[in-house]
């Protein structure tokens, strides 16, 4: 198969022109501005949470060459996204594609613009995977791995086929020394229900927990090492409302094992806020379990 490289290098560049008009510059702090992509027509921006130290002062350079101001919609840490939006409308928003229509091996264009002009870097798609936990407790919905140069501001730009279609927002606040992008997938999830409750939700017992090793007897009862003793109990909190005690050890909520603090923390998502859920603990040397309706904050 004979490839011209000069038609190749010039689609590339006639690619990334077309996508520069979905790709903002993100005035976001107090060092070098970052990148968003323009979500839909009525101004919302999608960008990375770590990008936006401010809440106010916020602004967002067009790709027509114009400074306009904006707002914050809200934020997931967790994920590293924000959303937020300009008065303008927006002519051209991004086209999404998912991850699972990624292969390992795709090419693809990471765009930025940090600056007042565009910039772009190519690379391969190097890893793809299934949903998998943040350390806030977060889920990302697929692993996306390049091996694209993340410059300086690229955070909360565009992972670009070759089709045209934006994979996901770029982050180089997830994975220390590797460039990770969050999956369309999760990108509208999370831009839907920041645009619906200003923040995402999250499921809360209203309890303080410290992990224990549980006796010997107890490790081959449930199979599990550890659990999380019940410091304090908040008055009138889910935990409370459910019959939880100070000095219970949780083993599993809603069937799944509780280890470790961030077990638990993965478990209380917005999914399960307003569930009522069994809880199964250690009281007394005795396993017991009560229903339990998951707090929303």
């Amino acid at each position: 198969m004979s490839i011209n490289l000069q038609t190749f290098s010039d689609e590339l560049a006639a690619l990334t022109q077309r996508a520069s008009q979905q790709i903002v510059r993100v005035e976001g702090r107090s060092r070098l501005p970052a990148s968003g992509i323009i979500y839909s027509a009525d101004g919302v921006i999608v960008t990375a949470h770590h990008v936006v130290e401010r809440n106010d002062n916020l602004r967002i350079g067009l790709p027509n060459g114009e400074s306009v101001d904006a707002t914050l919609v809200g934020r997931d840490p967790g994920v590293d996204l924000a959303v937020l939006r300009v008065q303008q409308s927006a002519p051209d928003v991004a086209t999404w594609i998912e991850a699972g229509d990624l292969r390992v091996g795709n090419l693809i264009l990471a765009v930025g613009r940090p600056g007042k002009n565009v910039q772009a870097t190519i690379g391969v798609v190097s890893a793809l995977g299934g949903a998998w936990r943040t350390g806030a407790g977060s889920e990302i919905d697929h692993y996306l791995q390049t091996d694209v140069v993340m410059y300086p501001g690229f955070s909360g730009g565009a992972l670009l086929t070759m089709d045209g279609r934006i994979a996901g927002v770029n982050s180089s606040a997830l994975v220390r020394g590797a460039s990770v992008t969050i999956p369309a997938t999760t990108v509208k999830r999370v831009v839907e229900t920041l645009l619906t409750h200003g923040h995402v939700p999250r499921g809360y017992l209203g309890v303080g927990l410290q992990p224990v090793r549980l006796d010997a007897a107890m490790q081959e009862a449930l199979s599990q090492p550890t659990g999380l003793m019940l410091m304090s109990v908040e008055a009138d909190s889910p935990a409370a409302l459910g019959g939880l005690l100070q000095g219970d050890v949780l083993v599993t909520l809603d069937g799944a094992p509780v280890r470790q603090l961030d077990e638990l923390q993965a478990l209380l998502s917005s999914e399960r806020a307003g569930k009522t859920v069994p809880v199964r603990f250690v009281r007394a040397g005795v396993v017991q379990e009560k229903q339990v309706t998951i707090g929303q904050k």
